[in-house]
């Protein structure tokens, strides 16, 4: 597989790269990002094969099929970390709410977010190229709220790598929070930023590109990447387990081999909606991929009229924070494969100039093509999260957003998969208020939730609160360079 930028090339950087240069330096031209120039197909005979693999059978084969240039034993040693889900023989179980409607469960990892699927065997693909060139590594993450603990989780005591990872102060949940600033391992930084999420993804995406700041660490002898999907190593990961969950409801006789379904995906930096749409590019029966957002409705916008427009915006803090996004990076992505990188890079340095761009009447149609969109605000998530409480299934409120794209979205009465990106443990206070429950803390919404529902809560968010606050420096947007080069 190889990889070229979605703004094009500007001479001084190579203009074909390999994944593992993409995944160790992901900044392209112009500030853009790394695509592969072609792809593999997932046919009939793929599928079939993989009927009754395992999810780390299935995930080994497609990343050989994708000859990416990393040793076959990294690879596997890679996907052992998928061992540490809670079933490691079924680490993303498909739950049916519905007759037609599935809830992939993408969280039953370490951190219990979907951050958690890419990051732990790219983590340790990153890892090891690290120590197998002698080169130390600074790997940033900027998070809001998911991104953040996976990436910590992962990288922590590895060597050749230190972390720095960047949340947005207030604007995470407060088990996400713990989850970050417990975190002791020495090579793990955690800085909270006061602003948004919007600011520290600024912030990462100008030092990954800043001349200056890539000086100042090769002067140190430290190489710079990052752990958000803006590094195709994330992305590559979260193609699978849309493969996977396809193959899940043939193997439980709920469709057909080569039946079409549509997907939801709730979506913030689009990563996730992305491996979903590269899956479809790839051949997966998808009809069609459905977007959800929160009150921060700017893909809706994108996807129905062709509008990304930041100047009449402000960030809303909602219940579901992982989704306060405006400045979803993996648009890029799409764009590029949609309409090439000329107009990418002109669309992009648009919205760099005036903070907006318009796609042309043609253009929204091709978008169309494979998406629709819609959004849900905090009210409807909690009417949602009740609503299945009711029928024994509880949801967080990201994955609450895709009930009303399941059923006002649909064209046609296909199957439907949702991805459920994070464990109702991160959100509990949240939750609590949907089933009538008071309780404003973390601790004792959890509590009271548990005693109500039956469900048990896993170790490793339990444990949070008794663990010593390790991170609790909070610096201003405009200083996270030199707080980083402090640091190091």
């Amino acid at each position: 597989m190889q990889f070229v930028e979605t703004r094009g090339n500007d001479g001084k950087k190579p203009a074909i790269v390999t994944f593992s240069e993409a995944i160790l330096s992901p900044s392209g031209s112009f500030g853009g990002l790394y695509v592969p120039k072609s792809f593999p197909n997932i046919d009939s005979n793929f599928l079939t094969k993989h009927k009754n693999s395992s999810y780390k059978e299935l995930a080994f084969d497609f990343l050989k099929m994708c000859e990416i240039d990393i040793d076959d034993e990294i690879i596997k040693e890679a996907l052992n970390r998928y061992d540490l889900y809670d079933d490691a023989s079924n680490p993303v179980p498909l739950s049916k709410i519905e007759n037609d409607c599935f809830v992939s469960e993408l969280y039953h990892g370490p951190t219990r977010a979907f951050k958690d699927m890419a990051l732990q065997p790219f983590g340790h693909i990153l890892s090891s190229l690290a120590a197998k060139k002698n080169q130390n590594y600074l790997i940033m993450a900027a998070t809001s709220g998911d991104t953040g603990p996976a990436t910590l989780e992962t990288f922590k005591n590895q060597t050749n790598v230190k972390v720095v990872c960047l949340y947005p102060e207030g604007g995470t949940s407060d088990v996400q929070r713990l989850q970050m600033v417990t975190e002791d391992a020495k090579n793990l930084h955690v800085f909270g930023v006061v602003g948004d999420f919007d600011d520290t993804q600024n912030a990462l995406k100008n030092l990954l590109a800043s001349e200056d700041f890539n000086k100042a660490l090769k002067d140190k002898h430290i190489e710079l990447s990052a752990a958000n999907s803006v590094n195709f190593g994330r992305i590559i990961f979260q193609i699978i387990y849309h493969i996977y969950s396809y193959i899940e409801l043939v193997k439980n006789d709920e469709i057909k081999l080569g039946d079409k379904i549509y997907i939801v995906v709730p979506s913030g930096n689009f990563g996730n909606a992305l491996g979903g749409y590269y899956a479809k590019k790839m051949g997966l029966p998808i009809e069609k991929i459905l977007i959800t957002s929160n009150q921060n409705n700017i893909l809706t916008d994108w996807i129905k009229n062709g509008s990304y427009d930041l100047t009449t915006r402000h960030l809303i803090q909602t219940i579901s924070p992982a989704m306060d996004i405006l400045k979803s990076s993996n648009v890029e992505r799409i764009l590029h494969d949609k309409f090439g990188e000329k107009r990418t890079k002109e669309l992009m340095d648009e919205l760099t100039a005036s903070g907006k761009y318009h796609l042309s009447e043609d253009e929204i149609e091709e978008i169309k093509k494979d998406f629709d969109a819609s959004y849900s605000s905090d009210e409807e998530c909690l009417e949602m999260i009740g609503e299945y409480a009711k029928k024994d299934y509880i949801m967080d409120p990201h994955t609450a957003t895709c009930i009303k794209a399941y059923k006002t979205l649909r064209d046609q009465n296909l199957p439907t998969i949702i991805y459920s990106t994070a464990e109702w443990t991160k959100f509990s206070p949240t939750v609590a208020k949907a089933l009538g429950i008071d309780a404003k803390e973390d601790l004792n919404a959890l509590d009271l939730i548990s005693k109500k529902t039956g469900l048990k809560i896993p170790d490793m968010v339990i444990g949070l609160f008794d663990k010593p606050i390790v991170h609790n420096k909070v610096i201003d947007k405009n200083s996270i360079k030199e707080n980083i080069l402090a640091i190091l």
